[in-house]
C-alpha cells in the first residue's frame, strides 16, 4: 500500500480476472489528496481523503432469474441529490452510471434491508467502506416487539407509535402460540410465581411478533413500552404503550427484548434464519378476503393508520404477515389483471418494490363489503366519490393506491391462500 498522492491520479487500468472488493472510481475526481490502495497486482483504488461530496457505499446482491445467478454489486448513494450508482464487482465495470432516483431514501439504507432500484430488488449485505459503517451502522439495532392478546386490536395505534419513534418494522407475523412454544419463549421466567399465569394469558389469543430496526432500537422500544406494570406506567409514564393499552403486570399490552442478546434469541424464535419455520400463521380461509398494504404505503409510514382504519371500521384482522415479493411471485399473484388493466406493469413493479403486508380480513360477506371500503382503484376518483375509503385517504395514484384488495369474490380465499399457504409454506 502506498499512502498519499497529490493531484489527479493516473488513468485506471482494467483489472484482469482477479475480482476486487471495491469499485475503482470510473472517472478521475477533481484535484485533491487521495489515498492510493493496491487491491490486486494491477488494480488501484483512489479514495479521496477530503471528499467534496458525501456518499455512502454498500455491498448488494441481486438474484438474476434468467441466469439463475446471484450477482454482486457495489451500490453508491449520494444524499445531496438522492442519486445512485452501481458497479458490477465480478465483471469490474460500471453497471449503472450515477442517476437521480427519488424512490430511495437514506433511511432505507441499512445492512439486511431489501431495496428496489429501477425494478431490481437488491439485498444490502454489507457496508462498502468504514465511513458508511460508522455513519449509518454504528447505532443500528434489531429488537423484538410482541403485541400481546389484550392489545391485538390496537395494532394500528402501536405500529404508528413505533414509526413516530423513528423505528422501522422490518418483519411481522400474527401467530397463536402453543403452551410449549410460550414456555420456550419465556424460559427465563420458568421459576417465577407468575409463570403459569403468563403462559395462560399469552396463549389465550393471537399475538403479533415484529422485528424493529433503528438507532438503539432495544432501549427506544423499551422506553416506548414503559414500566412492566401498567398501573405503575399510568403514574410514571402516562403516554407509554403499557399505560394506554395494558391492565396490569401480565396483561400489559406488549413485550420487548431487554438486551441485544435477548433480542437475537427472541427474533430467532419467531423468524428463524436457519432451519425451521417458526410459529404458524393464523389464517382461517373462512368468510374472509385478502388485503395487501403496498410497499409505498409502508415506506411512507402509513401502515399503522391503515390498520387502525380497518379495525375502526369493524373488520377483524385474522392473519397478518410481512412479505418481500420477488417479480415472479408478483406476476403470478397479479396475473388476473394482465391484459385487463393498463397499469398491470406498474402494479407488478410496485408490489415487488419493497416489503408489503398481507392481511386476512374477516367479516360477513367480506369480499364485497371490504372492497367497497377500499374504494375505487383511482384515489382521485375515490376522493371525489367516496372520500372516507382507504384509497381516498392513503392512495397517491392508480398504481400507488395504498392497498390491494380482492376484486372477485371467487378469488378471495385463493388470494389469502397464496400468501399464507404458498409463500409462507
Amino acid at each position: 500500500m502506498e499512502l498519499e498522492v497529490s493531484g489527479n491520479p493516473p488513468p485506471h487500468r482494467p483489472c484482469p480476472p482477479v475480482p476486487c472488493p471495491l469499485s475503482p472510481n470510473p472517472t478521475p475526481p477533481p484535484p485533491q489528496h487521495h489515498l492510493l490502495l493496491l487491491l490486486s497486482p494491477c488494480c488501484l483504488l483512489y479514495i479521496p481523503l477530503f471528499p467534496q461530496e458525501e456518499r455512502f457505499a454498500f455491498l448488494a446482491e441481486w438474484y438474476d432469474p434468467s441466469a439463475a445467478l446471484l450477482r454482486r454489486y457495489q451500490l453508491l448513494f449520494y444524499p445531496k441529490d438522492g442519486s445512485v450508482e452501481m458497479f458490477d464487482m465480478k465483471n469490474q465495470r460500471i453497471f449503472l452510471r450515477r442517476t437521480k432516483y427519488d424512490e430511495l431514501h437514506q433511511e432505507d439504507l441499512f445492512v439486511g434491508n431489501r431495496i428496489n432500484v429501477f425494478s431490481r430488488q437488491l439485498n444490502l449485505i454489507g457496508y462498502g467502506d468504514q465511513y458508511t459503517a460508522n455513519r449509518l451502522g454504528s447505532k443500528k439495532e434489531r429488537t423484538l416487539a410482541m403485541i400481546k392478546p389484550d392489545a391485538i386490536t390496537k395494532v394500528g395505534d402501536i405500529i404508528q407509535l413505533i414509526y413516530e419513534a423513528n423505528l422501522i418494522v422490518t418483519k411481522a407475523k400474527m401467530t397463536k402460540l402453543t403452551w410449549k412454544q410460550a414456555a420456550d419463549f419465556y424460559t427465563e421466567h420458568q421459576s417465577k410465581s407468575f409463570f403459569n399465569n403468563l403462559l395462560q394469558f399469552v396463549t389465550s389469543g393471537p399475538v403479533i411478533a415484529m422485528e424493529l430496526m433503528g438507532d438503539e432500537a432495544v432501549s427506544v422500544w423499551r422506553k416506548l413500552l414503559g414500566p412492566t406494570d401498567s398501573g405503575v406506567a399510568r403514574k410514571e409514564a402516562a403516554t407509554s404503550l403499557r399505560a394506554q393499552f395494558g391492565t396490569d403486570g401480565t396483561r400489559n399490552g406488549a413485550h420487548g427484548s431487554d438486551s441485544l442478546a435477548s433480542a437475537a434469541r427472541e427474533l430467532e424464535f419467531f423468524f428463524p434464519s436457519t432451519t425451521g419455520h417458526g410459529p404458524s400463521n393464523t389464517a382461517t380461509y373462512k368468510d374472509s378476503t385478502c388485503c395487501v398494504i403496498k410497499p409505498h404505503a409502508i415506506s411512507e409510514g402509513l401502515t399503522g393508520k391503515i390498520l387502525g382504519s380497518i379495525v375502526d371500521a369493524g373488520f377483524e384482522i385474522t392473519a397478518l404477515q410481512m412479505f418481500n415479493m420477488d417479480r415472479a411471485n408478483t406476476e403470478e399473484f397479479l396475473e388476473v389483471y394482465k391484459g385487463v388493466v393498463t397499469e398491470y406493469t406498474g402494479m407488478v413493479a410496485e408490489l415487488c418494490s419493497g416489503p408489503c403486508m398481507a392481511l386476512e380480513i374477516h367479516a360477513p360477506d367480506a369480499p364485497r363489503i371490504f372492497r367497497e371500503f377500499c374504494g375505487p382503484a383511482d384515489p382521485e376518483i375515490a376522493r371525489h366519490l367516496r372520500p372516507n375509503t382507504l384509497r381516498a385517504l392513503y392512495g397517491k395514484s392508480k398504481v400507488q393506491n395504498a392497498i390491494h384488495c380482492t376484486d372477485l369474490p371467487e378469488d378471495s380465499v385463493l388470494e389469502v391462500q397464496y400468501f399464507f399457504k404458498i409463500l409462507d409454506g
